[in-house]
């Protein structure tokens, strides 16, 4: 306002500028409004931003998605990705990220203050349908997909192959001097080893207690108490640990070219993710299925694991912009 050098000036553009917002209403992207700050564990905050605005349709001219995604690095990157591709396919995107754990994610698809966001099956299963646990992924994701149709008017649209399961990891160095690389070799080694992980792991059903019904041994060395992944990572590559707790799609994994372990015998469930999406809203615009699906089989472990680097490693690239980058280089944005 510095440079008006009246004051009746100022209030006539003032008066302008409020005349021109009320027009625009609540229907254009806003990244910065309606996500909290990430906490201070969640690089990539910023993945609030919006995509690239070439559109194969003109902007906006479908309409107005409203997109969510809860609190950490992947989700905030694969919202992106759902939202840059439906705005390359022509609507105009309402970006609501950030907005917290799967409770809140879910109550506001419910309240329609969300149309879609991205969720993963065994999530649904467990957290919310409240169901026991299944092996199958298949199986998994058709008990999700018919709970919340039948439960919730909610569509799951197809899922991409990376699970983002709970996993254990060693260095490269480690797993070859043991000769691990499956949970059931860990299994009667484990009292050489010392293990990092959060505290509850030790007595949850889904941690030691669960492993060790379902492998026998694991009955660890040590057990150091370690909270944030970042902290064990960096105690698993200084030597303190020899086996870490992780996500099988953490980014150190790829950006440290660390060895997870396989659960041979599946005793964890399987999480992939898949946009969810409001009944009402798919009927209105039913191409968005098209959009998003065509990006499902392109996300693996792998992928995914190198994309989450990109903004948890030193580079800490926005999360748009890796999103966007994946993207075009896989031929689905202009």
């Amino acid at each position: 306002m510095k440079s008006f050098r009246s004051r009746k000036y100022v209030l006539s553009a003032l008066l302008m500028m409020t005349i021109i917002l009320s027009a625009c209403g609540s229907g254009a992207a806003n990244p910065t409004t309606t996500a909290p700050a990430a906490s201070p564990t969640e690089t990539g905050a910023a993945g609030t931003s919006t995509g690239p605005t070439a559109t194969s349709a003109p902007a906006g001219s479908l309409g107005t998605i409203k997109l969510g995604s809860k609190n950490f690095t992947e989700e905030y990157i694969v919202a992106q990705m759902y939202g840059q591709l439906l705005e390359n396919a022509g609507f105009s995107v309402d970006y609501k990220l950030n907005l917290g754990g799967t409770p809140v994610a879910m109550a506001a698809i419910q309240a329609g203050d969300i149309d879609l966001y991205p969720e993963y099956t065994s999530t649904a299963l467990l957290t919310v349908l409240n169901e026991k646990p299944l092996k199958d992924p298949t199986a998994i994701y058709n008990a999700v997909k018919q709970g919340y149709q039948q439960k919730y008017n909610l569509t799951w649209l197809d899922p991409s192959p990376f699970n983002d399961t709970q996993a254990l990891a060693m260095t490269q160095e480690k797993s070859q001097q043991y000769g691990i690389t499956t949970f059931s070799e860990l299994a009667p080694k484990a009292s050489e080893l010392i293990l990092g992980g959060p505290a509850e792991f030790q007595s949850r059903a889904d941690g030691l207690p669960g492993l060790q019904q379902a492998y026998g041994g694991f009955q660890f060395k040590q057990f150091v108490q370690l909270g944030t992944g970042s902290l064990r990572y960096q105690a698993l590559l200084n030597g303190q640990i020899d086996v870490t707790v992780a996500f099988s799609t953490d980014g150190q994994i790829q950006g440290y070219n660390l060895v997870v372990l396989k659960d041979d015998k599946n005793f964890y469930p399987v999480y992939n993710i898949a946009p969810v999406v409001r009944d009402d809203t798919l009927q209105k615009y039913p191409q968005i299925a098209d959009v998003l699906n065509k990006l499902a089989p392109m996300l693996t472990n792998e992928i995914m694991s190198s994309l989450n680097w990109e903004v948890d490693g030193p580079d800490k690239k926005d999360p748009a912009a890796v999103a966007k980058t994946f993207l075009q280089q896989n031929g689905l944005l202009q």
